[in-house]
């Protein structure tokens, strides 16, 4: 019986698998002084195996269920009706009717119980799935009471519930459910109580969802609720709604809707000092669980009833910097935090060995959700740092612009003098000692090929001194290399270089606009312009792929590979040896690339060769022999036929000649700089390889130890605890357990732009002047107007492309090039004016519009588009 039936009173946090995560809560709940909780108990997950696990009607339509998809809605329900009848139809064990009889009993024969779900996956950290099982109100009697059990035990398997879990990579064997019956709370009104806001995620409002009756019209949506904000012990908005309908108990069982009075339908639902009372109860029930609460109350008379508390899944984690111990720092200072995958263009959640090394690399930052983020607050206390900053974000993404100037307009920050401001957390005085490059100097175009020349030989000189390094001696010299590389990153002559160019691109848009009415004159003459690593990359891709045309064998056998080992069986094929020399040499110089490749983790193409094969086939499919070198010459050819087009136009201008002139320097500056912009990045990542490829060698031997259970498992942790686990040779592998968890959960969430200290999520927007009321408004960065049929692609490997395709993704890193040679437009959701995406969307001459918000999930794939990259918006056709 012990394990069958609970008293609130008798579950604790280690009976969640027995009661569900709905009951778990509820005994908690209990736990709190002066919170109030309706009497109940539980009927636990023990029984409901016991019933299920002996039908073979049962198991056999969950084998059924099993071998269907998410998106196959029609069998889900079809096989869905049968479980919950069988359900239905299963006969609970005498003694558990028994014991319910002795605890209705108790409570009183004649109380009315609300008779309620909770499942073994429900109310959870990682995952709510509120609202998928059901809820029957006003239950009297036990023969009532074992019918509603039933019902509640058949809800498992509502439509659903069932497409949820499969959503969600829940396991239908492995989630059982409990059933909690607890005494009903006849409500005068009710509703739901979030302690964090549930629209901007902000942990210092709290929101109170009102109505009058029970709240279960409230929470299936049928009935309009006043909302109450409260900060602080104050109440800070209000809205009242119409409240035509409620839903109240009938004698004898059951609910009804009633119609409101119309005089009672427009009052306050709560007084202001319910209100404020229930903000104390709320903020109680939090500090309690220790994270922003979902709560379901319901107010008799003057007393407030909990019926329910749960986690609030959806948001977001606040930033927090690591101390030394391990623990986070915890101030009490606001900050204002902005996104670094949003300008590095990938905004993926990283694994620890990922946010590590790239925080070794660029400086200490602050995490959430598998994300780098940085602290902007002191830059925006002084009038001087404002402007640097909001300088530095319109380059990369101007929505982060937007939302910075909205907090600046709000006073968040509070300002100090210019001479008081301090340096920003996390930053040194290096800075400092930069030159000022918003005058343009004239480099000698021969200083490029001596940037990369020595970047190479740097290159080669880490591969000479790792060989032989194990151990703790690897991750120091790793650590003490990453110095190096951030010494480089800050190096006057590599960093006046882009800064050069990018001034200069900047210049020629305004001068030009100015003087001949010439929107983005730059974007054109940056076509196929020399030295851009990343777009020689995209059109080498375009060569492998001549190689291969010619051999039929070979490409049926690409259109079948699945394996990444595919390279050793083609040299069995006619041309095949052909083809794998091409491929491998292709790989020697950018197999470390990837999606997402500032996170070391992340597969390189040279670990899996499989994700260019698409691109390849693609290649062969849509263009002819000798195509990539007609295509850097058509580039080359337009920016110098641009060229010359604005030098004679500005020579029939007064001072035409002088304009001409300057003008001519800038193009010139653009042309034999602007290539360079690409190679710092692909340096990096070349070092990140190395390092890589150093530590899974190293990590075989914790295998072989029995410290890990394979190399992969390196990735969860930081340098800092990988050294520790190699100096020690011991580690608790709950740690690698827990952090694969976290990742799977922080891959779900999506990253804000700018997040503040207090939780608010701040969004920015495009000014929408001069373009079409119906258009998606993005930035321009590349000149021109297409239309075509949209591509929407989130994963490169699923990339099928026809020439004359836009494609439309999330953002694209360098990896994402091979790409933008088949299609003749971009389109992208993150990005700004000199990310990767935008700078070769020019070198190719793609019209691009990027930092269109939920562009993926607005644009259908298939659908027509036109893309607007000199105006900066997409239109659908």
């Amino acid at each position: 019986m012990s394990t069958c039936i609970l008293g609130f009173r008798e579950i604790d946090k280690t009976k969640l698998s027995l009661v569900g995560g709905k009951a778990a809560n509820l005994a908690e709940l209990t736990r709190i002084d002066g919170i109030h909780v309706p009497e109940g108990f539980c009927i636990t997950t023990e029984v409901y195996k016991e019933i299920v696990g002996n039908s073979e009607e049962f198991n056999s339509l969950l084998d059924q269920l099993n071998n269907l998809q998410a998106n196959d809605r029609k069998g889900i329900g079809a096989i869905c009706e049968m479980l919950r009848a069988t359900i239905e139809s299963l006969s609970i064990p005498k003694n558990v009717s028994n014991g319910i009889e002795d605890y209705v009993t108790k409570l009183g024969e004649q109380t009315a119980f609300a008779v309620r779900s909770s499942a073994t996956a429900e109310d959870l950290p990682a995952a709510s799935f509120a609202g998928q099982q059901d809820t029957y109100l006003n239950v009297i009697g036990k023969d009532a009471i074992l019918r509603h059990i039933g019902k509640c035990f058949a809800s498992l398997y509502t439509d659903r519930a069932v497409i949820y879990r499969m959503q969600n990579g829940f396991d239908h064997r492995k989630v059982s459910l409990s059933v909690v019956i607890q005494k009903m709370i006849f409500a005068d009104t009710a509703g739901i109580m979030f302690t964090a806001d549930p629209v901007t995620s902000n942990r210092k409002i709290l929101s109170i969802d009102a109505s009058f009756g029970l709240g279960e019209a409230l929470v299936s949506g049928w009935v309009n609720a006043d909302v109450y904000k409260v900060a602080e012990s104050n109440i800070i908005d209000k809205k009242i709604a119409a409240k035509e309908l409620a839903v109240y108990a009938l004698n004898g069982g059951g609910t009804q809707k009633q119609q409101i009075n119309r005089e009672q339908q427009n009052l306050q639902a709560l007084t202001d000092a319910q209100i404020l009372q229930l903000e104390l109860v709320g903020r109680k029930i939090e500090k309690h669980f220790g994270h922003p609460q979902d709560i379901e109350w319901c107010l008799v008379g003057q007393t407030i009833y909990i019926v329910q508390s749960r986690p609030i899944t959806t948001l977001y984690p606040i930033p927090t910097r690591k101390m030394q111990d391990g623990s986070e720092a915890n101030d009490q200072e606001k900050h204002v935090f902005i996104s670094v995958g949003h300008n590095q263009m990938m905004t993926d959640a990283m694994k620890p060995l990922g946010l590590s090394l790239f925080q070794q690399t660029a400086g200490p930052m602050y995490i959430a959700g598998g994300r780098l983020f940085a602290d902007v607050a002191q830059h925006l206390a002084s009038a001087a740092g404002r402007k640097m900053i909001l300088n530095a974000v319109s380059k990369s993404d101007l929505l982060i612009k937007d939302a910075l100037i909205t907090i600046i307009e709000r006073n968040f920050i509070q300002s100090v003098p210019d001479d008081n401001k301090v340096e920003p957390t996390g930053q040194n005085n290096e800075s400092k000692s930069l030159p000022d490059y918003q005058t343009l100097k004239d480099y000698d175009p021969v200083i490029v090929a001596d940037l990369i020349n020595r970047s190479q030989a740097s290159i080669n000189e880490l591969k000479r001194n790792i060989q032989g390094k194990s151990g703790t001696d690897l991750i120091d010299f790793i650590l003490e290399d990453t110095q190096k590389l951030k010494g480089g990153l800050s190096d006057p002559q590599s960093f006046g270089v882009i800064m050069t160019a990018m001034n200069a691109s900047l210049w020629l848009n305004e001068k030009m606009l100015d003087w001949l009415g010439e929107k983005n004159a730059a974007y054109t003459l940056s076509q196929s312009a020399p030295n851009n690593i990343t777009a020689e990359m995209g059109l080498a891709l375009m060569d492998v792929a001549d190689v291969i045309r010619p051999y039929p064998e070979v490409i049926s056998y690409l259109q079948q590979v699945k394996d990444d080992r595919f390279l050793n069986n083609l040299t069995r094929l006619k041309g095949g040896k052909e083809s794998r020399d091409a491929i491998s040499t292709f790989l020697e110089k950018y197999g470390m690339r990837c999606a997402g490749e500032i996170d070391i983790t992340k597969d390189r193409w040279s670990e899996k060769p499989t994700a260019l094969i698409p691109v390849i086939l693609g290649n062969i499919r849509n263009f002819e022999a000798g195509a990539s070198r007609q295509k850097f010459e058509l580039g080359r050819e337009q920016a110098l036929k641009k060229e010359q087009e604005l030098l004679d136009r500005l020579k029939q201008l007064p001072d035409g000649e002088q304009k001409a002139t300057e003008t001519k320097r800038m193009i010139g500056l653009v042309r034999n700089l602007i290539g360079y912009r690409e190679y710092p990045k692909y340096s990096i990542v070349s070092r990140y390889f190395i390092y890589k490829q150093a530590l899974l060698e190293e990590a075989e031997g914790l295998v072989e130890a029995g410290i890990i259970l394979e190399k992969k498992d390196i990735y969860y942790l930081s340098f800092e605890e990988l050294r520790e686990t190699m100096l020690t040779n011991k580690l608790d592998y709950s740690v690698i357990s827990k952090r694969k968890d976290a990742y799977d959960l922080y891959r779900k969430l999506t990253p804000p732009r700018v997040i503040t200290s207090d939780g608010e999520i701040i969004t920015g927007a495009h000014k929408k002047e001069n373009i079409p009321a119906d258009a998606m408004a993005g930035l321009p960065v590349s000149s021109g107007l297409v239309e075509g049929r949209a591509r929407v692609i989130l994963n490169m490997e699923d990339a099928d492309l026809e020439e004359g395709d836009i494609l439309v993704t999330s953002f694209t890193d360098p990896s994402w090039t091979p790409l933008f040679v088949s299609i003749k437009g971009l389109v992208t959701e993150v990005g700004g004016l000199m990310t990767h995406g935008a700078v070769i969307a020019r070198e190719y001459g793609l019209p691009a519009v990027v930092g269109v918000e939920n562009a993926t999930r607005l644009i259908k794939d298939g659908q027509r588009i036109r893309v607007n990259g000199t105006d900066g918006y997409v239109e659908m056709i």
